[in-house]
C-alpha cells in the first residue's frame, strides 16, 4: 500500500482529505475507515514489512462489518 503510515494515523478529516486524493481503491477505502482500524494496520501489517501476509491476517482477525466494506467497495466493483 502506497500509503504513508503517518496519514493513516492521523485523525479522521485528515484522512478523508487523503482518500479524495487516491485513485486507488484500496488506498481510498483504507482512509475511509475508523482511525482504530486504521492504527491497527499500521501496526500490524506496515510495522510488520507489509508482506501480503500480513495483509491477509490482518483482514481475516477484522470484524464483519469493516470485512464486508472492503468487499463492496474494492473486491466487487473489479468483477
Amino acid at each position: 500500500m502506497g500509503v504513508e503510515s503517518w496519514i493513516l494515523r492521523a485523525p479522521a478529516s485528515v484522512a478523508r482529505a487523503a482518500a479524495g486524493a487516491t485513485a486507488d481503491p484500496e488506498e481510498r477505502w483504507m482512509l475511509r475507515q475508523p482511525r482504530a482500524v486504521r492504527i491497527s494496520y499500521v501496526r500490524e501489517v506496515i510495522d510488520r514489512g507489509g508482506a501480503d501476509e500480513h495483509k491477509q491476517i490482518w483482514m481475516l482477525r477484522q470484524p464483519e462489518q469493516v470485512r464486508e466494506s472492503f468487499i463492496a467497495e474494492v473486491l466487487a466493483p473489479r468483477i
